[in-house]
């Protein structure tokens, strides 16, 4: 099961913590749903999700401070359960002692942010959902070519990384070279990224590692890309037909998404970055609305309209 620490979010999301004394080290979130504990503070605790980041806003705040002492302490020892990952209070609200008391001694760690109640839970979700979202590694190179993730694949030696290379001198941007993790962020959206051990390197048969990042610059790299399209590289085999107009896509899957998916033979010749680069604009033109291969299909069918129409 995806995970992540309870300290990367305090990094990324820049909390402030009021229990300095909890151990977080151990501390993991498992699911990017959250939880506002309006109905728990009520009393009302069927169907409590204990595992979910659980956010206090103004709303809960104020009902909070209202509540007589004896109420507090015995709602918050059930609230503040153990399996809770921690609770958030947002706009600066701070936590009131008796909360405090029972947080630390069980163990559930108390946050603070700055911002409105509804920026981050929104932001928090987003971010949440891209890191444990579904992933898988697979063999290829993921480009970034005029906005469009373009997810190179093909046997091993095949000229991935070579095209990857030309298209970063053509002015695109690596994302990840050999290995893409490919997370699936919603019904629509595949994410790519690079492991943290290669990112930024290439391998080039004959050279050996190379920098990209340190070669070419930052303007040359990013940390991730949506997968837009997937171009698979093969072997050209002249007894096998390849379409040549491109009226009917074809696609792969990933975690259940499909990606248009585009087979281009390779002969001596072929200059794969410019074939990679069109691939990735004509997608983009399809995108728009345009799809040249369709309009040469109108083209034509109105010129033999046109001449039985004359005869």
């Amino acid at each position: 099961m995806a995970s992540i620490e309870l300290t990367k979010v305090i990094e990324w999301m820049k909390l402030k913590n009021y229990t300095p004394e909890i151990d977080l080290d151990n501390i993991k979130i498992i699911q990017p749903d959250i939880n506002r504990p309006a109905l728990q503070l009520a009393g009302f605790f069927e169907h409590f999700e204990t595992t979910r980041l659980q956010i206090i806003g103004f709303v809960e705040y104020s009902y909070m401070q209202g509540m007589p002492e004896d109420r507090k302490r015995n709602i918050y020892e059930e609230l503040l359960h153990t399996e809770c990952p921690a609770f958030v209070f947002c706009r600066d609200l701070e936590p009131d002692e008796i909360f405090l008391e029972i947080a630390k001694r069980k163990g559930v760690p108390v946050l603070g942010t700055k911002q409105s109640t509804s920026a981050f839970m929104a932001e928090i979700i987003r971010w949440l959902n891209v890191k444990l979202a579904p992933c898988i590694s697979v063999h290829g190179v993921l480009v970034d070519v005029y906005g469009e993730g373009v997810l190179i694949t093909g046997e091993s030696g095949i000229g991935k990384s070579e095209a990857a290379l030309e298209l970063i001198k053509r002015g695109h941007r690596l994302v990840t070279d050999d290995v893409v993790e490919i997370r699936k962020v919603s019904e629509e959206s595949l994410i790519g990224n690079a492991p943290d051990i290669t990112k930024h390197f290439i391998e080039l048969r004959g050279i050996g590692i190379i920098d990209v990042k340190a070669l070419f610059g930052v303007s040359c790299v990013r940390d991730t890309a949506n997968i837009d399209l997937v171009i698979k590289l093969e072997d050209w085999d002249k007894d096998k037909e390849y379409d040549r107009l491109g009226l009917q896509e074809e696609y792969t899957e990933y975690l259940g998404n499909k990606v248009v998916c585009h087979n281009i033979p390779i002969r001596p010749g072929r200059n794969l970055a410019i074939i990679c680069e069109t691939a990735a604009v004509n997608h983009r033109q399809k995108k728009m609305g345009y799809n040249a291969a369709q309009e040469l299909y109108n083209r034509v069918q109105r010129n033999l309209q046109a001449k039985r129409e004359d005869d």
